[in-house]
């Protein structure tokens, strides 16, 4: 670390005539003891898994409450609270369903070959007799010239659709996917299932599958139906999710593939035709009856938030925001032994690192150019819901957030030469981040599975679908004295062994130094943002330019 390095660079970056802050102290004050403490009481037993609106929540807000009075931050509410209210429903969906394919019944077994629910928040949904329509991958996408639907009328249909981006092979070497068209390997947004369930609800579609396959998914079908077979959560909406396609659901692959065949089409056949861009969607010979039951419960849950107030007249109504969620999957009484998920790792460990981050803001003088808003959120675990909530409910203009920096799970294996960012290319975040890791001697990487959407699973994304800025980091895996592998190896032991599990709890192996590397860098970002002149902007190609580019002007 070479602090009078930063220094130089956030005076030359920003351009300012007032005092500068000496970055010293607060970048010294993030500590690997400070991370381990918060980390402790977090993911104790005592917290028991930290579940929205249960003891776990509770005891999470109060602590974290505490700790930004003890910092002296002021309530980040306008209401002088700490706190923002997030209304969450439970819902656990019953589902019976019915297809005719030729007027013939099509046999489908509930969670081993599909799995459909609602997101309306309401005790029955009905859907009868629903055209079932081929829509490829069902991508609107301007910037592509690129529509799967070219006019056709979705309303009260049943879409099939593909799940992740059109695969388009590279005019040069169709061994390889063409960068210039959806990313290429890395997955956009279009490719992502949350973007199949939106754009089904604004064509007035009746209900959407999606046809699992785990390549492009990047995960098996287990899991789809592991967490759309229980309860799930959504937020509470004077309109009850009206607005939401009724149904919403996976099929798998063979599944799909001998609906096809019975209704006379071949699937293999449609996913090919389905990569060009003169694609129409195919109207199969079925339809789909579905009656869903659904079980209801409302919960309320808490997003917590400080604000360090900026010290420029002209900008301190400008923000800089920092997110991390406090929440995981609480306590299962079911299980034998070890009943808590305690989450050490996800995400006590990021909520840690947002409480050092915020110690060390407060160690500036003068305080930043722009305020600093510290926010720790709900119910990540549930589908983003926290974020979410805040992101369209948000106590400070959009407008005027000039960024979000996300923290999702520290290192814990010791100091790195590289920091992995997630979307590497989205925005010019990642060109500061860039500068500071070389004051660090040390380089940026992108992420090494593009194609498996990280960038769309975690709090950030709430704020980048809104336009605003975000950035996103991993921790690197070339490890300082280790030998070649042992990053990714590490990576893969914890998501095999601890991975939302109840043994994600503090190892005696630790290593939290590469953590305070991180959260240094993290920290200098933020300030840069809240000190310079030159605001962060989205880059050319990134689908969440246009939201931000009408925002603004």
């Amino acid at each position: 670390m070479r602090p009078h390095h930063l220094i130089l660079s956030a005076l030359l970056l920003t351009g300012c005539t007032q005092k500068q802050a000496d970055l010293k102290p607060a970048i010294d004050s993030i500590t690997a003891d400070g991370i381990l403490g918060h980390i402790k009481v977090l993911a104790s037993d005592e917290f028991e898994g930290r579940a929205p609106a249960s003891k776990g929540e509770d005891l999470t807000i109060k602590y974290l409450t505490s700790q930004f009075q003890k910092l002296g931050l002021k309530p980040g509410n306008p209401d002088g609270t700490y706190l923002q209210n997030v209304p969450l429903v439970g819902i656990t969906s019953h589902t019976d369903t019915n297809f005719l394919i030729k007027g013939k019944k099509f046999p489908l077994t509930p969670k081993i070959d599909f799995i459909a629910s609602s997101e309306r928040t309401v005790p029955e949904v009905k859907v009868t007799d629903s055209p079932i329509v081929f829509v490829g991958y069902g991508v609107v996408a301007p910037e592509y010239n690129w529509d799967d639907y070219k006019d056709v009328d979705m309303k009260g249909k049943t879409m099939l659709i593909l799940v992740n981006d059109p695969p388009i092979p590279d005019p040069s070497d169709p061994t390889k996917l063409d960068d210039k068209m959806f990313k290429g390997r890395a997955m956009t947004y279009y490719g992502r299932w949350t973007y199949k369930y939106e754009i089904a609800s604004t064509k007035g579609a009746a209900a959407v599958l999606i046809v699992h396959e785990t390549g492009p998914a990047g995960y098996p079908f287990e899991v789809v139906s592991g967490s759309f077979g229980r309860e799930n959560f959504t937020i509470q909406r004077p309109d009850k999710n009206a607005d939401r396609v009724p149904v919403e659901g996976w099929i798998t692959y063979a599944k799909a593939a001998e609906l096809c065949k019975m209704a006379g089409k071949d699937l293999d056949a449609l996913k090919k035709a389905a990569i060009k861009k003169d694609f129409k969607p195919v109207a199969l010979d079925a339809k789909a009856n579905f009656t869903i039951k659904n079980d209801l419960r409302n919960v309320d849950s808490h997003n917590v938030i400080a604000k360090l107030d900026g010290s420029d007249a002209k900008l301190k109504d400008e923000y800089v925001i920092y997110t991390a969620h406090w929440d995981h999957l609480g306590r299962d009484t079911t299980l034998t032994g070890d009943q808590i998920y305690n989450g050490a790792v996800d995400n006590a460990s990021g909520t840690a690192g947002l409480l050092e981050i915020a110690a060390a803001y407060t160690k500036l003088d003068p305080a930043p150019k722009r305020s600093i808003l510290f926010l720790s959120v709900t119910a990540e675990e549930k589908g983003l819901l926290g974020s979410e909530y805040y992101a369209e409910n948000p106590l400070y203009p959009l407008r005027k957030t000039m960024a979000d920096i996300n923290m999702d799970g520290l290192n814990q294996w010791g100091k790195t030469k590289d920091l992995v960012i997630i979307g590497l290319g989205n925005s010019t975040l990642d060109d500061i981040a860039t500068d500071i890791a070389k004051s660090q001697d040390r380089v940026i990487v992108p992420d090494a599975e593009p194609e498996k959407g990280f960038y769309y699973r975690s709090d950030h994304f709430e704020f980048a679908k809104q336009g605003v800025p975000a950035l996103d980091a991993d921790a690197g895996i070339d490890y300082i004295g280790k030998p070649a592998g042992y990053g990714q190896k590490k990576r893969d032991e914890y998501t095999a062994n601890d991975y939302h599990k109840p043994s994600d709890e503090i190892k005696p192996d630790w290593d939290l130094s590469g953590a305070v590397e991180d959260l240094k860098l993290f920290f200098q970002v933020g300030y840069r943002v809240a000190q310079s002149e030159q605001i962060p902007e989205w880059k050319a190609g990134t689908e969440f330019k246009a939201k931000r580019d009408a925002m603004m002007k």
